[in-house]
């Protein structure tokens, strides 16, 4: 049995999908992506992901994108990838197979695609039953992800998960810390890393316990984030401040995303076009002044951190 608890702990990128202008996959952005985001410091790699645009891309991008994720980051992080996209689980099965052999560290299970959204609890533990016995040995995370519809799991059900040894990756979606404190409790003797994607709420849950952050914001500013997991215990009043900025930014990194994302990085250096498939959002003069604002406060942050002086 493998775990990602003891060393990976901490920020877990989700990965931006590059794209020509042509709205092809850029092979080469998507390299220095990769290269930035770990020496930004994060502790893995969430690949085929929302923040992906995972919808717009085919079976075969998916398992394209994975691969080179893989075979790039050479085994300085930890990569996981989405799998679950079908709507039987013969299909779903089939393709976690696929996916599991571009060497990622285990795939990830889209909870919506488990079960309808007027479908119970036990009846989803049902099709999730299946679909394990369908997939062999490999291991699998979840995603409570927001979109088609946001299903998110009870505390019984993820310590039920993570009990069985086979779901060693989770990101919970859940705003609410009461949820994500049982959560936590559920999964502490197992090997299921637990990741937080509410920015508001991801101090408090630090000091509860939770594994790490992994969510749109480390699209912008990983190393921020790599602060704030690394450093909450030792430096709490520096922690209670940058949650605060955290929060208070958390309007600016929602708005048009992922497009806001990409031309935020392009503003700090990188060489990335604001292509997106899943949306077609152009920013105002005065979104645009948001963003560059957004930057100088990061840029400040960065530097009287000691994490460099520019973002890219």
């Amino acid at each position: 049995m493998i775990s990602l608890k003891s060393q990976n702990r901490g920020v877990w990128a989700v990965m931006l999908t590059p794209f020509t202008p042509d709205k092809q996959i850029d092979w080469e952005c998507l390299d220095q992506l990769i290269d930035w985001y770990i020496e930004s410091g994060v502790s893995g790699l969430f690949t085929v992901c929302q923040s992906g645009e995972m919808y717009t891309l085919t079976n075969e991008e998916r398992l394209n994108l994975a691969y080179r994720v893989v075979k790039y980051s050479n085994e300085r992080v930890p990569v996981v990838a989405s799998g679950a996209f079908s709507n039987t689980l013969e299909k779903q099965a089939a393709f976690i197979k696929k996916m599991a052999d571009t060497g990622v560290r285990a795939v990830v299970c889209l909870v919506n695609q488990i079960a309808r959204q007027d479908e119970s609890d036990e009846y989803w533990k049902l099709n999730m039953e299946k679909l394990l016995d369908k997939t062999g040995n490999i291991y699998l995370g979840l995603y409570e992800c927001p979109t088609p519809y946001h299903r998110t799991l009870s505390a019984d059900i993820v310590g039920w998960a993570a009990s069985t040894g086979r779901f060693i990756f989770m990101k919970q979606t859940s705003s609410h810390l009461n949820i994500i404190e049982k959560k936590i409790e559920a999964v502490r003797n197992t090997p299921m890393l637990l990741l937080n994607a509410d920015a508001a709420t991801v101090l408090k849950s630090l000091r509860m316990g939770i594994s790490g952050y992994s969510s749109i914001a480390a699209n912008f500013y990983p190393a921020l984030w790599v602060w704030l997991c690394k450093h909450f215990k030792n430096q709490p009043e520096k922690a209670d401040q940058m949650q605060r900025l955290m929060s208070i930014a958390e309007g600016v990194v929602r708005h048009k995303y992922p497009t806001s994302a990409k031309l935020f990085l392009s503003m700090s250096g990188m060489k990335i076009g604001t292509t997106c498939r899943m949306c077609n959002y152009k920013l105002q003069d005065d979104e645009i002044s948001l963003l560059q604002a957004l930057q100088e406060e990061v840029l400040l942050w960065y530097k009287g951190l000691g994490l460099g002086e520019t973002i890219c």
